[in-house]
């Protein structure tokens, strides 16, 4: 790898380095590539957009908010001293204002490699509350601009069998659902292209960037706290050690574009995607629980972690017997609930074991794997077997079986969880 010497000149004159420099990634490596970030006039499409111009991307910023947009492009051309962000006035819920995004991107920069919908609103409030109008306006936005961003640049991501197209999940509870069905049903739309474009050299999965102090989750908070019960600063302390910060959100976002062939097909999280990129993450931003290692604890472990990955790959293997539609839905099903493929998890699952077989407490501390994950989905599958399994001893017989796995996974999930002294 070559030497960053631009950002050795920046330490030695005390400038503010942006945290995507502070990882594995390389300054410019995806120099030449064209990426349209919707909603990057602000947060953490401002943030993503200055991290991939770090990355030597040229980023068009596609925002309603003209001031913010322009702003932001300016901003960020003049710390990186490059000039390689525009910014074009879109509304990403109208079919002729994206088709105009696309022309416009064609005919300055002749491709389109990167899109990224980072645009969102957030209507919050009961179900019966919410007037219909909040409703399509977040349909909108946070359906529409997607679906219409997908027919509009995958065409020419196909001519040349190369792209990254990215779709931005959340997770929420009582009170959002004007907002999440339609942040949820984003995930169904890369899960969908993902297996669609599964033969091609376009990489297509979602990101959640969990939960991050933007202007539009202040203003929501001081709906939300209410409806809770809660004041604004309990709502927020009772959520405080899950906190990122909106730069390493959009350094997430950046990182895991970088590594798009690395999580093709899932639903990941900006604090995985950093990880990935050896970006350093606060320490106080992960609720962690102390644990006293022992040789004898770290075997325990291990050989839990054989048996769960054993049982998975036994699993996977079944999966393959079965007919065509039934086993993609099985491997996509498996895939949604856990957040990533099988075959990454087998992956993973092998290093962990190598991890805990060399007793190597360093690397336990950082991998990043939510074993917990799968015995959800092992519970998921029991609960579908209720509905499918007539026989009441066949169905006793695999209810045992799915327990077991389930309780296998979760004491390792337990275990590994918990931090290493």
């Amino acid at each position: 790898m070559e030497p960053d010497f631009r950002l050795e000149k920046m330490i030695q004159m005390n400038v503010n380095i942006p945290l995507i420099a502070t990882g594995n990634l390389v300054h410019n490596s995806l120099n030449g590539r064209v990426a349209i970030v919707s909603g990057g006039g602000k947060g953490i499409g401002f943030e993503a957009s200055r991290a991939l111009a770090w990355l030597g991307v040229s980023v068009i910023i596609a925002e309603i908010d003209k001031n913010a947009g322009r702003k932001s492009a300016e901003d960020i051309n003049y710390e990186m001293g490059d000039g390689r962000v525009t910014f074009f006035h879109t509304d990403v819920g109208d079919e002729g204002g994206v088709e105009h995004l696309k022309f416009e991107a064609l005919r300055r920069f002749g491709r389109i490699d990167i899109v990224l919908n980072n645009a969102t609103v957030a209507p919050l409030g009961a179900v019966k509350d919410k007037p219909i109008s909040d409703w399509d306006r977040s349909y909108r936005v946070n359906l529409r601009g997607p679906v219409l961003l997908a027919r509009a640049c995958l065409p020419d991501m196909l001519k040349r069998n190369s792209g990254v197209f990215v779709c931005v999940s959340s997770f929420g509870g009582a009170y959002m659902a004007a907002y999440e069905c339609f942040k949820r049903a984003q995930v169904v739309l890369a899960d969908t292209l993902a297996e669609e474009l599964a033969d091609t050299g376009i990489s297509v999965f979602t990101i959640s960037p969990g939960m991050v102090l933007t202007r539009t989750l202040q203003e929501g908070v001081e709906q939300l706290a209410p409806l809770y019960g809660k004041t604004r600063e309990e709502f927020i302390g009772m959520n405080s050690r899950a906190l990122l910060s909106v730069e390493a959100a959009g350094a997430g976002f950046a990182s895991a574009i970088a590594l798009a062939e690395q999580f093709r097909g899932q639903e990941i999280t900006a604090v995985q995607a950093l990880k990935a990129a050896g970006i350093a993450i606060p320490e106080n931003r992960v609720e962690q629980v102390e644990v006293n290692w022992t040789p004898a604890l770290m075997d325990e472990a291990l050989d839990l972690c054989r048996e769960v990955r054993r049982t998975l790959f036994e699993q996977s293997e079944g999966w393959k017997k079965r007919a065509l539609f039934e086993r993609r839905w099985v491997i996509n099903d498996f895939s949604r609930h856990t957040g990533r493929p099988v075959e990454k998890w087998l992956e993973s699952l092998e290093t962990l074991e190598n991890t805990l077989a060399t007793h190597d407490l360093s690397g336990l501390s950082q991998l990043d794997l939510p074993v917990i994950k799968i015995a959800h989905y092992w519970k998921h599958q029991a609960e579908l077997a209720k509905g499918y399994t007539r026989n009441p001893d066949e169905l006793r017989k695999q209810l045992e079986i799915l327990g077991e796995w389930q309780e296998t996974a979760d004491k390792l999930a337990k275990l590994i969880s918990k931090r290493a002294q």
